[in-house]
């Protein structure tokens, strides 16, 4: 017994001494690392591998369910100890998660080919595209694109510091999005910008930061000596202090009060741009922490503007008219609708001031104009009065009197006076009805004199009235054409008689008195006879 289980043993032992020479002749595999194995959409990785016995291979990446070619042949090289290697390449726009990566031999650039493969996990992340530099005032337009996200993800969220500028942005096939926004108020400096959504949370994805530099706004970039404009100045240091505005490198004058950045690093003011001639002028501001060199510029154009005071007001008024912002030493002609009216030299600041007296103009506006060399550089409204003056009571001839006494009659007509800043005349009207329109004239004057400057009128000889009874209206209007409302109507009449009553009544008392005579004298006389 003890000699047939040695031979076994032996037996056993010879079996095994002799499997590992059939164990070493079998095939191996091609086997592939990625360097590295995960990252970010636009990550340089290269492959190498071992096992690798053929001349030729391509590489390819998987992309949401399709494939791109990302090495060929010639990117890839098996060294004499069946060693693979290849050239870096650049992961492609695709979604978060793992990727595979493929290689395939040279029988077919088809991926169904391969012979081996490795996965890629991409990650998301956020970059600023524009501007390149990331850095800008408060209002920079900011594009933020983000890539490796989840495929079409949903609620996907944009942030600025700790607030949400931009929600529900729309993700692509390939995880990729993108989005603008303005920066907000905020304080000079660094200022981070995330990003999530349901699958790419805030903290997996990397933080990036845009920085805040001092800028300044004006409402207006071009205006005329005294008109106030408003500066808004962003991206100051929090609460800094002692900021000045600079109008041609000078502090311009504001109030008492000292200009301080609240804690986003804001602060606005209003000032009159200064007295100087037309023309370009840099305008930036400065504070405690902040030069002026560190905030670009702006550009304000000072042209010529003209002030009327003041800028409405009735017939004769003295009208004191204020330019600035024309050229230095020159003769500006002042005109009211197109005529002139006075004229003034320009100082060495390019302003002036003179004085016109406002003539007679209908009410409304009118065009008032500085110019210099035969072209208009500035105009400015000055509104005339609209109130219509006040009715004028008639006094005589007095309502249904009786004047004259036979023929054509001229008689004076006389009413109360009105009083009116602009000056008033009166106008006239005689009828023989009482007819009158809705504007409450007569609709068919027999008589009608405007622009009498008296309170009274005789008519003239062409005028002079018949036997008759006639009516009469009164209406003051202004220098300002503005139109008071008519009188009522008051009656009067014309004569006694009329003339062809008159002369019969004559011609009876003629015929009666020769009658007379005849009898009394005549007859009498030759009786006696």
């Amino acid at each position: 017994m003890r000699l047939l289980s040695r031979v076994a043993t032996v037996l056993i032992i010879s079996v095994v001494a002799i499997a590992p020479p059939a164990a070493r002749v079998q095939a191996q595999h091609e086997d592939i690392t990625l360097h590295p194995g995960s990252g970010y959409v636009g990550e340089k990785v290269y492959v190498t591998g071992t096992n690798f016995t053929e001349d030729d291979y391509w590489v390819y990446y998987e992309t949401d369910g399709d494939w791109e070619e990302v090495l060929d042949n010639h990117d890839c090289e098996v060294s004499s100890s069946d060693l693979f290697s290849t050239e870096e390449f650049f992961i492609p726009k695709s979604s978060g998660g793992a990727h595979e990566i493929r290689v395939c031999n040279s029988h077919s650039s088809n991926t169904s080919y391969r012979v081996a493969y490795a996965y890629f996990t991409v990650k998301p992340k956020i970059e600023i595209t524009y501007p390149s530099a990331a850095e800008g005032p408060v209002g920079t337009t900011v594009t933020v694109e983000g890539l490796g996200f989840g495929q079409n993800e949903e609620n996907v969220e944009l942030w600025y510091d700790d607030e949400v500028v931009e929600d529900y942005v729309p993700v692509d096939q390939y995880g990729s999005w993108d989005a603008t926004f303005q920066i907000p108020h905020s304080a000079q400096g660094s200022h981070k910008i995330d990003a999530g959504g349901d699958e790419s949370r805030l903290y997996q994805v990397g933080d990036i930061t845009f920085t805040v530099t001092a800028g300044i706004s004006l409402s207006t970039s071009s205006g005329s000596p005294g008109q106030n404009i408003t500066m808004t100045g962003n991206g100051f240091v929090a609460n800094e202090r002692d900021i000045k505005m600079l109008f041609h490198g000078e502090p311009v004058e504001t109030d008492a009060e000292i200009i301080r950045a609240d804690p986003a690093g804001s602060w606005n003011r209003t000032f009159a741009v200064p007295e100087m001639p037309k023309g370009t002028y840099s305008v930036s501001a400065e504070g405690e922490f902040t030069d002026a060199e560190d905030i670009n510029a702006l550009s304000f154009e000072i042209k010529p503007g003209l002030v009327l005071s003041p800028n409405q007001g009735h017939v004769g008024t003295n009208l004191t008219i204020t330019g600035g912002g024309f050229a230095a030493g020159k003769n500006v002609v002042i005109e009211y609708d197109d005529k002139q009216d006075a004229a003034a030299p320009t100082n060495s600041s390019g302003s002036f001031t003179t004085i016109l007296l406002v003539p007679e103009s209908r009410h409304g506006a009118h065009s008032v104009t500085a110019e210099v060399d035969g072209v208009v550089e500035a105009t400015r409204t000055f509104t005339m009065e609209s109130n219509a003056p006040g009715v004028p009571e008639l006094i005589s001839p007095a309502d249904e009197s009786r004047v004259g006494l036979i023929g054509r009659v001229r008689p004076t007509f006389e009413w109360s006076e009105v009083f009116d800043l602009s000056g008033v005349h009166y106008s006239l009207q005689i009828a023989a009805s009482a007819n009158v329109t809705t504007a409450g004239n007569f609709t068919d004057p027999l008589v009608s004199i405007p622009d009498i400057v008296a309170t009274n009128y005789t008519l003239n000889a062409t005028q002079a009235l018949p036997y008759g009874t006639y009516y009469w209206i009164v209406q003051a209007v202004d220098g300002a054409e503005n139109y008071g409302g008519w009188t009522a109507a008051q009656s009067f009449r014309a004569g006694v008689l009329p003339l062809w009553a008159f002369i019969l009544a004559i011609v009876v008392v003629a015929m009666g008195i020769g009658i007379a005579v005849y009898f009394f004298v005549i007859r009498r006389r030759i009786y006696y006879y």
